[in-house]
C-alpha cells in the first residue's frame, strides 16, 4: 500500500488560527475563559441571527445542556432521530431520560414528520407526552424543518436541532441551528471547521445561554468562596481551542465552497455509471456538503466498494447505523418504517475534507467506477 493516506473529512487549517493561539499564549490565556473564547462566541453569533451563544467542550455537552434547559429528567421521554451519531441520543440517557426514536424519510435522509406525528399521538395515549424532540441535519442537509416545527407547536413540545453537521447550511435563507428552541454545532476534528474538539449552543432566548453558560462552568455561585447550589459540569470550551475556531470561522465560507464543489464533481463523475445515487437538495434547501454521500443497490456493492477503498488506503464510511438497530438501544421505542435501515445499508461517506486534491479526488473516482 504505497498510495498515500486520503482520509474522509481531516482538518484543514487556515493561516490566522496560528496568529490567535500565538495571542493566546503571549498573553497566558489558557484557560476555559479569556478574550478570545469572548470573540468566537461573538462571531458565531454573527452567523447565527445575532443569537447569544455558549462555545462548550462538545456537541454533547451542548446537548445534554440543552435536555437541562428543557427541564427533561428521569423517566421521561425524548424523540430523537434514529439515523444519526450516538452522541445526539446518548444525553437523553445521561438525564434518566427514554429516547423514542423516529425514522427518516427518503427527501432528506432526516427525521420524518409523518413518523413524528405518529409517535407523538401515540405517546399522548398512553398518558406519556414527549419532553423534547431533537431533530439532526444530517450530513449538512437541512430536515424540513417547516412541517417538524408545525408538529412541535401543535403539540407543545419543544424542538432541539443538533446542528452538528450543518454549520454554514440554510433552510430558505435562514441558518441551520436557529430554526427552532435551541441549537447546537460541532467543531469536532472531523467538522466543516473545527476547534480541535468543542461545540456550542444556540438560542432566540438570552436566559437559556445565560444559565448553560452557569451551568457550564460547574455552577458556581456568586459568592467569594465555592458556593454551588446547583449541579454544574466542567463544559466550558477553552480560550486556546476558541483561538483556533475564530481562525477556522474566517474560512468558513470557503470551506463551505470546497466541500460543494467536491461533491459537484462526484456528481459529474459517477452518476453517468447508472449505479450510484446521490442526495438531492430541494428547492430552499442548502447543504454545506459536509460529507458527500452515495447509495448503492445494496449492502453487498456497498461492502464491497468500501473494502475496495481501503485496499487502495482511501478512508469511507457507511452511512449512521441507526440508533433503533444499536445494541444499547435494542429496548427503545421506534416509529416509522424502514427508511434509514436501507440507508444505512446502502450507503457510503466518500471523503471529503476540503483539502483534497483535484489528484485525490481522481483517484478516488476511478476507483469506484472500477469496482460499482
Amino acid at each position: 500500500m504505497s498510495e498515500k493516506k486520503i482520509w474522509l473529512s481531516s482538518p484543514h487549517m487556515g493561516d490566522k488560527e496560528i496568529v490567535y493561539v500565538n495571542e493566546a499564549f503571549a498573553t497566558n490565556w489558557i484557560a476555559p475563559i479569556g478574550p478570545h473564547l469572548n470573540r468566537f462566541e461573538e462571531e458565531l453569533s454573527k452567523i447565527s441571527k445575532g443569537y447569544p451563544v455558549a462555545a462548550l467542550s462538545s456537541g454533547t455537552a451542548a446537548i445534554h445542556l440543552a435536555l437541562i434547559l428543557l427541564n427533561v429528567s428521569a423517566g421521561d421521554e425524548v424523540l430523537c432521530s434514529s439515523f444519526t451519531f450516538s452522541a445526539s441520543a446518548n444525553p437523553i440517557v445521561y438525564q434518566g431520560a427514554h429516547p423514542v426514536f423516529i425514522d427518516s424519510e427518503y427527501d432528506t435522509w432526516n427525521m420524518c414528520p409523518v413518523s413524528l406525528r405518529k409517535a407523538i399521538e401515540d405517546r399522548l395515549k398512553k398518558g406519556k407526552k414527549p419532553k423534547a424532540i431533537i431533530v439532526v441535519h444530517l450530513y449538512g442537509m437541512p430536515a424540513k424543518m417547516k412541517e417538524i416545527n408545525e408538529i412541535a407547536k401543535e403539540f407543545d413540545i419543544p424542538v432541539i436541532e443538533d446542528a452538528a453537521e450543518g454549520l454554514g447550511s440554510y433552510y430558505f435563507n435562514e441558518p441551520l441551528g436557529t430554526l427552532s428552541e435551541i441549537g447546537i454545532f460541532s467543531f469536532n476534528g472531523n467538522k466543516i471547521i473545527t476547534t480541535s474538539s468543542g461545540g456550542a449552543l444556540v438560542s432566540s432566548k438570552s436566559e437559556y445561554i445565560e444559565k448553560a453558560k452557569f451551568l457550564s462552568t460547574q455552577a458556581r455561585d456568586d459568592a467569594p468562596h465555592y458556593e454551588h447550589s446547583h449541579i454544574g459540569y466542567n463544559y466550558r470550551l477553552s480560550n486556546v481551542c476558541a483561538a483556533i475556531g475564530l481562525g477556522q470561522l474566517e474560512v468558513l465560507k470557503d470551506r463551505v465552497e470546497k466541500r460543494r464543489e467536491i461533491h459537484s464533481f462526484y456528481e459529474s463523475k459517477l452518476l453517468p455509471s447508472g449505479k450510484i445515487e446521490f442526495l438531492k437538495e430541494a428547492v430552499g434547501f442548502f447543504s454545506n456538503r459536509w460529507l458527500t454521500t452515495i447509495l448503492l443497490e445494496d449492502y453487498n456493492s456497498r461492502e464491497n466498494l468500501r473494502v475496495k477503498l481501503a485496499e487502495e488506503n482511501i478512508e469511507s464510511r457507511p452511512l449512521w447505523k441507526p440508533m433503533h438497530m444499536q445494541p444499547i438501544f435494542k429496548d427503545s421505542l421506534m416509529f416509522g418504517g424502514n427508511v434509514c435501515q436501507d440507508l444505512f445499508q446502502r450507503g457510503l461517506c466518500l471523503p471529503s475534507g476540503s483539502n483534497l486534491s483535484d489528484t485525490d479526488l481522481n483517484r478516488i473516482t476511478n476507483i469506484i467506477l472500477k469496482n460499482v
